[in-house]
């Protein structure tokens, strides 16, 4: 009997990664194949996301090209998987005439069972969201590698106005402590350096006694020569235990995604981020009192409803107080169903799009000033492979999650810690040479530099 292949595209964040992961898992447990390439397929998926409305063009966008496909191969089955399968599911089915079946984030577990009705013509449907499914004894399929993203928990309870996540991935709901620290030995095992610990609030994790603290510290425990990152951390809930834990551990990275959003309390109010300006500011002076190298990166959105100059003035002032290392910075993008949707979108795209090129050139020219000081410096860096430009380079990141390119050197492979001395910089990467003597020994090291 034939084997029945199956081609994945992701789309969206890392947690719909780390969802293709499990989807693949659950498919070659019962028989499928995988090909990375359509023309071989006889599954095409779409792993989408609805966070932003041009995300789900992108999609609609490719469903077109794939009509084309599948006209020339009528028996392809053509799914779309993940947050726009279960906000879009009636569009998707009976609009989009070419989609077999729409599976949500939670309905995972019955794909082959989705396949199978496509298959014999009917249509597979599946968007019920869950109030326990963590697919906690599922284990991802993945490809070697050194860096791996690991759901410590799915959904999300906070309800911002603005974030379809609470309706697309359901409420929250931890998996057990024990399942992860089992899945990061498999990992370490396998010769894995680097996992990131993925919840849309990981500060809220919680299996019985056990937060996200304790979480971290059990993870950091498994092998001290594979570093250990996460995201995102929700403001409201991030602890000085939290901080404390990070400190007291070498391969916790000393790195921090921490959205803002708004540098407006009166903004955040109406997005309800649940926490103050000058409470966020607490934090990063806490952590920096703690930690003298660790690097924040943030969220900012520009435009939301009832924004003016003084608002957007205020976020300004708050980017130039933290000073971060990076940020994911977008206009406003009204998401139907959220409350902010029916808020007055009075912002013009014209504002947004001015605001949002001042924030992007401050935050430019902050990441440049931060990148300069370190040049003379020497920094820890466990490379990756070769650099995306050449193969006469090669690519790592620091513990700061600062990615640095040095020259190809033949005693040096992919998955080595290596000490680099920076001698120029970017406001996205940092270059230099590896430092004479350069071995790292792991195991005995912090990997802060």
């Amino acid at each position: 009997m034939k084997e029945n292949k199956v081609y994945i595209e992701t789309y969206g964040c890392q947690m719909n990664l780390a969802d293709t992961e499990l989807i693949m898992g659950i498919l070659k447990d019962h028989g499928y194949g995988l090909t990375q390439e359509i023309d071989d397929a006889d599954v095409v998926l779409l792993n989408t996301c609805s966070i932003r409305d041009n995300a789900e063009q992108r999609i609609y966008g490719r469903l077109g090209n794939l009509k084309t496909i599948k006209n020339s191969n009528p028996n392809l089955v053509v799914g779309v998987l993940g947050c726009m399968a279960e906000r879009l599911r009636k569009d998707l089915v009976e609009e989009k005439k070419i989609v077999d079946l729409v599976v949500g984030p939670d309905e995972y577990r019955r794909m082959p069972e989705f396949i199978d009705l496509a298959f014999h013509g009917e249509k597979g449907i599946g968007v019920r969201l869950s109030k326990t499914e963590t697919y906690d004894d599922i284990i991802p399929y993945r490809e070697d590698g050194l860096s791996a993203w690991i759901s410590v928990m799915r959904g999300c309870d906070k309800f911002c106005t603005f974030c379809v996540v609470p309706f697309t991935r359901g409420r929250e709901r931890s998996r057990s402590l024990k399942s992860i620290v089992d899945e990061i030995k498999l990992l370490s095992d396998r010769g894995f350096k680097e996992i990131t610990l993925l919840g849309q609030n990981v500060n809220s994790y919680l299996d019985g006694e056990n937060d996200f603290a304790d979480l971290l510290a059990a993870s950091a425990k498994v092998d001290r020569t594979m570093r250990i990152r996460f995201t995102t951390s929700h403001p409201q809930d991030l602890s000085d235990k939290l901080l404390y834990t990070i400190r007291e551990h070498g391969n916790i990275c000393k790195s921090i995604h921490l959205p803002v959003q708004s540098g407006s309390n009166r903004i955040l109010e109406l997005m309800n981020r649940t926490y103050s300006i000058e409470h966020y500011l607490t934090i990063i002076e806490k952590a920096r009192e703690l930690m003298e190298e660790i690097s924040f990166t943030t969220d900012i959105i520009s435009g939301f409803p009832t924004e003016t100059e003084k608002d957007h003035k205020l976020t300004l002032d708050v980017m130039k107080k933290v000073r971060y290392d990076g940020a994911y910075m977008f206009k406003y993008s009204p998401r139907e169903g959220t409350k902010a949707f029916k808020m007055n979108d009075d912002v013009t795209e014209e504002i947004k799009s001015v605001r949002l090129q001042e924030i992007i050139q401050l935050q430019q020219k902050i990441s440049y000033e931060i990148n300069q000081t370190l040049v003379g410096k020497e920094q820890i860096v466990l490379i990756d492979g070769f650099s995306k430009k050449s193969d006469q380079f090669l690519a790592g990141r620091t513990d700061t999650n600062k990615v640095v390119v040095i020259p190809k050197d033949g005693k040096i492979k992919p998955g080595d810690y290596i000490r680099v001395k920076i001698n120029r910089a970017t406001q996205a990467t940092l270059f230099g040479n590896a430092a004479i003597n350069s071995e790292i020994n792991p195991n005995s090291m912090a990997l802060t530099a």
